[in-house]
C-alpha cells in the first residue's frame, strides 16, 4: 500500500504541473487582446482635374518656323578677260562687228567685218554727183537708224556698174576714198557708196580694207576699243 502511494504522487505532482501550465496559457489568452498589424495611412488621392478654361484663355500656336534657304556663297568677282588687239607682228585683231571712226565725219558707225566681200560698201543718201577741176566728185551723207550725218564731199575713183538680184538691170555706183579708224590703226581705203538704210550696219569692211592689216576672229565682237 505505501509503495502504490509513494508511486502515485509524482505522477499526481506532474498533472498539476500540466493543468497549471494551461491554466495560465487560457488566462493570458482571455486576457490579452489579438494583435492586429498598425494600420499605414496612406496619402489621400484625389482624382486629377483639368484646370477650368475660360473664354478670356486663348491657346497661342507658335508660328511654324521654315528653315532658311540656303545662301550660296559670295563670288568674287572675276578679273575682266582682256582680249589680244594685235598680233606678234603688229596687225590687229577684227571681231565680227567692229566701231568704225570716219575723221571727215567726227563719228563712229558700227561696222560689220565680212570677209565674202571684196569692196568695202558704206551708206550714202542724198548723193550728188557734180565736177571739179574736170574731176567727178560726189557729195553725200551717211543716214542710219534715223540718224543723218553732215555732208562730206569726195572724189570719185571711179563708177562701177551693180547688178542686183532684186532688180533688173545694173546700178551705177561711185567708188571713194576715205579715211577711217578702228582702235590705233588710221587707214585709207575705198567705199561704195550705196542706200544701206534697210540694213543692221551702214558699214561694211570687205577684204580690201583687212587683207594685208588685220586678221578677223568671227567667234569675236568689238574687239577693238570705240574711238573716244
Amino acid at each position: 500500500m505505501k509503495k502504490s502511494w509513494k508511486a502515485l504522487v509524482p505522477l499526481l505532482l506532474c498533472g498539476g504541473l500540466v493543468a497549471c501550465a494551461n491554466t495560465n496559457e487560457q488566462a493570458v489568452d482571455k486576457d490579452s487582446k489579438p494583435q492586429t498589424p498598425p494600420k499605414v495611412e496612406q496619402p489621400e488621392t484625389s482624382p486629377e482635374t483639368k484646370p477650368a478654361v475660360t473664354p478670356d484663355d486663348k491657346v497661342t500656336q507658335q508660328p511654324e518656323v521654315k528653315p532658311k534657304p540656303e545662301t550660296k556663297p559670295v563670288e568674287k568677282p572675276k578679273p575682266p578677260v582682256i582680249e589680244a588687239q594685235q598680233t606678234a607682228d603688229g596687225r590687229l585683231i577684227l571681231g565680227e562687228k567692229e566701231w568704225v571712226y570716219i575723221p571727215g565725219l567726227e563719228q563712229s558707225f558700227k561696222a560689220r567685218i565680212d570677209t565674202g566681200a571684196t569692196t568695202s560698201s558704206i551708206s550714202a543718201v542724198d548723193i550728188v554727183s557734180f565736177e571739179r577741176d574736170g574731176n567727178d566728185w560726189v557729195k553725200f551723207k551717211i543716214e542710219h537708224d534715223g540718224i543723218k550725218s553732215k555732208e562730206i564731199a569726195l572724189p570719185v575713183d571711179r563708177w562701177v556698174k551693180i547688178r542686183q538680184s532684186s532688180a533688173d538691170g545694173t546700178q551705177r555706183r561711185a567708188v571713194v576714198q576715205a579715211w577711217i579708224q578702228i582702235g590705233d590703226l588710221k587707214e585709207k581705203t575705198e567705199f561704195t557708196l550705196a542706200d544701206r538704210t534697210h540694213l543692221t550696219f551702214p558699214v561694211l569692211l570687205g577684204r580690201s580694207f583687212f587683207k594685208d592689216v588685220a586678221l578677223v576672229d568671227v567667234s569675236k565682237k568689238y574687239i577693238q576699243d570705240k574711238h573716244k
